[in-house]
């Protein structure tokens, strides 16, 4: 068999064993793609499940260990190690999540179409490409994937002139961060010779060209930067989150979280960790900009969904410390933040949908006032999810606060665990200032009552209280995400 017949050849089934979930999500995804060419619009429901339920069957698949344990295929490009398995786990867990919100939504609005969960399918087959990617190629690829299903699920309300300014501010901002991230890896390769994220961090501290090298690695650290929307990098996040439909705005707020953090950690550590000493005190730098603008922007916006695009700013930040931290404690607090983070954005924004409908978007601070009167379930709910957010005990967003901050203590950065102390103090007022609405004020003009949809409210309650049991509990969690980096 000449070279090229070699290289044209299938790959061994020992090759795709480690690919069974990401082939299943694959199969699932085409499968709901043609299923629904033959669907009507009362039917759609049926597509709509089926791609729930194969998000729900990958993380089965992956959190049981279906296709083999650690392991390293496709030349190096894909990587399944433990890190990876929880990952998936999460971005499988939150995308079924999200869209059991973005049904009643977008079908009361007339605004959902079969191409909607489509799109999400080949997002979370993004994500599961980049958190796996053991080379610089498959990181571009799975990126890619991820960006362009994002750009058009934020245009899927074609008549808003809000969402689709949103969507074109997104794709033009996101096709500049990937250019900065491309024109990096190219740096990388022409220093190291390779696009093998291993054989970069081996060849890494000997290499010829250290300037090419490092300046590479800022300009992925910047992409890296854009992808999470930490400042200065954030000026998509509040237009993007404002303009697009609620629960897409749900979905693209956590579940890529997850995949971001998993391309820096296969960037930084595991291709640049020779590198700390450059860029780790450029991911504080960016972790200190994002706690204090973040969170002082956030401060005066009335606008409940911008007020939460400038929280994730600050909660970008308050990942970066464990990051900054390095070392396996460090990235052990910072995926557990930034799971716990996916989990409450979810919760955050499930509390618009239940409270929006058809004509009116419950998306103003004022919209709240007096829920508790009106609806005292959802106005606790809210008050839970809100607690968790602003870091209040026992729920879980104060515990992995208080992991990144001894992150970071522990990395020798005692200055950046100060300023994150102060900016979560800053950060608590405007949360608390929804409890207080909810709770104290008079309702401005009509009342608004959550819908009635007994499905919608359930999933509401379950994330809403998870965050809670989470908190209770949350050792399991730390625990599965020190292993992963064991």
């Amino acid at each position: 068999m000449t070279t090229m017949q070699a290289s044209l050849a299938m790959p061994p089934a020992a090759e795709l064993l480690p690919l069974i979930p990401e082939l299943v999500l694959l199969g699932a995804a085409f499968a709901v793609l043609m299923l629904d060419l033959f669907f009507g619009e009362k039917q759609r429901v049926i597509t709509h499940l089926l791609a729930v339920a194969a998000l729900v069957l990958v993380a089965v698949l992956v959190a049981t260990g279906v296709g083999g344990g650690d392991a390293t295929v496709l030349a190096g490009m894909f990587v399944r190690d433990g890190m990876a398995d929880v990952l998936k786990v999460g971005v499988c867990a939150v995308s079924a999540v999200a869209l059991l919100y973005v049904w009643p939504y977008l079908r009361e609005r007339g605004l959902y179409k079969g191409e909607v969960s489509v799109l999400v399918l080949f997002a979370v087959l993004g994500m599961m490409l980049l958190i796996s990617a053991g080379s610089l190629v498959m990181v571009y690829l799975g990126l890619e994937m991820l960006a362009l299903c994002s750009y058009a699920l934020v245009a899927v309300d074609r008549d808003s002139p809000l969402a689709s300014e949103a969507a074109m501010k997104y794709f033009v901002l996101g096709a500049l961060a990937s250019g900065m991230l491309l024109y990096g890896m190219s740096l990388v390769y022409g220093a190291t010779g390779s696009v093998d994220l291993a054989v970069i961090g081996v060849t890494a501290p000997t290499v010829a060209q250290p300037l090419m090298l490092v300046t590479g690695v800022a300009f992925m650290v910047a992409g890296i930067a854009f992808k999470f929307g930490a400042a200065p990098f954030h000026m998509w996040l509040p237009d993007v989150y404002h303009g697009a439909p609620t629960p897409i705005t749900l979905f693209i707020g956590s579940a890529p979280k997850l995949a971001a953090f998993a391309m820096a950690i296969r960037i930084l550590d595991m291709g640049a960790g020779a590198l700390g000493e450059y860029w780790q005190p450029m991911l504080a730098v960016l972790a200190a900009l994002s706690l204090v603008v973040g969170n002082l922007i956030a401060l005066v916006q009335t606008n409940l969904k911008r007020m939460l695009a400038y929280s994730t700013v600050s909660h970008v930040g308050s990942l970066f410390l464990g990051l900054a931290g390095g070392g396996a404690a460090g990235h052990a607090a910072a995926m557990f933040y930034a799971i716990s983070y996916a989990i409450m954005a979810a919760a955050a924004f499930g509390g618009i949908v239940l409270l929006s409908r058809k004509g009116f978007e419950a998306e103003n601070i004022d919209d709240f006032k007096g829920l508790n009167a009106r609806d005292p379930w959802t106005a606790g709910m809210v008050m839970c999810v809100m607690a968790s957010l602003a870091g209040v005990p026992p729920w879980i967003g104060f515990w992995s606060k208080l992991a990144v901050l001894r992150a970071a203590v522990e990395g020798g950065m005692l200055w950046l665990a100060i300023v994150g102390v102060v900016c979560a103090v800053i950060g608590a007022f405007y949360y608390l200032r929804v409890i207080k609405v909810m709770y104290f004020d008079e309702p401005a003009g009509a009342p608004v009552t959550p819908r009635d949809d007994r499905v919608l409210r359930l999933v509401f309650g379950v994330n809403a209280l998870g965050l809670l049991v989470l908190g209770i509990f949350w050792s399991p969690l730390m625990a599965w995400c020190q292993q992963a980096f064991a």
